[in-house]
């Protein structure tokens, strides 16, 4: 267990080294940025943590802890637009981790979607995102309104990429995208992360076999998923279904945190470029925590007590 000083220390060092190292130099506006761009994108990952509670929240907390670290911190509204001008880089820090932690060179990633809510269902009116957050139902909250999250994870819970599209989005039109845009990357959609070198482990909602053999032929792409239970061409026995689940576990887990520890479930955007760089950041800061628990001889997924608060 860490303190959250040492903890921002750790977040800010890394990034600040990677950005030196790893990027352009940074060209400044005049006249200059109240922060610079380390400082911005530490505070846009280190905010995601639930017990924070808000953007709002995270902001009266840095003007009550660390004003004196951060003597010219601008006002909320500012600093949110110089956070979602940075998304790209909290993106592509997100992937230096997944490199640094080597999560791509394993036997398999297991790939699921889940419901992001962005807006209370039964509310009036079309909300903030019209056209771009729809209806849709998931297991576990029923219908909502939101969006749709697909994200691509390691045995330890590492996220390697991910993607989203409306709340009614299919789960195999999303691994269409996710997988093709893998296997020919695209400036735009660099969230994805890259191909796996082993094989996808997914559920039946992704058990298609005419899709399958497509991600294969086209993308390179082997998906692992249970057959349908009434498929009479393909039965699995229930001993192979269970393996297969007890595998794909720690995707349910990594999404608990992202829901949770991190209060993904409680977004409620106003724009889609705010939500997307909050989601990375979100993603981002999963996966520092996992590289600082191994750093410390820690469990990868233990984030409930690794900052004392």
């Amino acid at each position: 267990m860490i303190d959250f000083e040492t903890f921002l220390t750790e977040l800010y060092v890394m990034v600040d080294d990677f950005c030196k190292s790893k990027l352009d130099e940074e060209r400044r506006p005049s006249p200059k940025m109240s922060l610079s761009r380390s400082e911005i994108v530490t505070l846009a990952i280190v905010g995601q943590w639930g017990w924070l509670g808000s953007e709002r929240g995270f902001y009266r907390y840095l003007c009550a802890h660390f004003r004196p670290a951060f003597p010219r911190l601008p006002h909320r509204s500012q600093l949110n637009r110089l956070m979602r001008a940075q998304q790209e880089t909290v993106v592509a820090f997100s992937h230096f981790l997944v490199q640094l932690m080597a999560a791509t060179r394993v036997p398999y990633e297991a790939i699921d979607a889940s419901a992001v809510p962005t807006r209370d269902i039964n509310r009036r009116g079309h909300g903030w995102l019209p056209g771009l957050a729809d209806y849709g139902k998931s297991n576990r909250l029923g219908f909502y309104q939101g969006f749709h999250l697909l994200i691509s994870v390691t045995p330890i819970g590492v996220i390697t990429g991910y993607g989203f599209g409306s709340a009614s989005t299919k789960d195999s039109t999303l691994a269409d995208t996710f997988l093709a845009a893998r296997s020919q990357p695209h400036p735009r959609l660099t969230t994805v992360g890259r191909l796996a070198q082993g094989d996808y482990l997914a559920d039946k909602g992704f058990s298609l076999p005419a899709k399958k053999q497509q991600w294969l032929t086209h993308y390179a792409a082997n998906v692992i998923s249970a057959p349908k239970r009434n498929d009479k061409q393909f039965r699995w026995p229930k001993a192979l279904r269970r393996w297969l689940a007890s595998l794909r576990q720690i995707v349910e887990t990594v999404f608990e945190k992202l829901h949770n520890t991190f209060r993904l479930d409680r977004e409620r955007p106003h724009d889609l470029t705010g939500f997307q760089m909050r989601l990375a950041a979100k993603v981002t800061l999963h996966n520092f925590c996992i590289w600082l628990n191994l750093r410390l001889g820690r469990q990868p997924l233990a984030f409930t007590d690794l900052i004392q608060v």
